[in-house]
């Protein structure tokens, strides 16, 4: 290997991480973001207080290819039980 010389050898390219995900430079997701930094000021930083709006974020991305597909369910979120099947 000779110093200052191109390198002869490439590295293959990887898919990014589980998690990685294209900015959203067009500002699409924008406003849900900011309800959601908005949410975790008010509440103490308590995220459990934000579940609705960081699924609205979340789904915002996917619907706009911001992020891949996934089921809610694999992401966290699971259907609350409605007030009438709590007895």
């Amino acid at each position: 290997m000779s110093f200052g010389a191109p390198p002869t050898t490439y590295a293959a390219p990887v898919a990014p991480d589980l998690g990685s995900f294209p900015l959203d430079r067009q500002g699409t997701c924008k406003d849900l973001m900011k309800q959601y930094m908005e949410c975790l000021q008010k509440n103490g930083r308590e995220g459990m207080a934000c579940r609705a709006v960081t699924k609205a974020y979340l789904e915002c991305r996917m619907e706009n290819g911001l992020m891949r597909k996934d089921d809610m369910k694999a992401l966290g979120f699971w259907e609350e039980p409605s007030p009438s099947n709590t007895r």
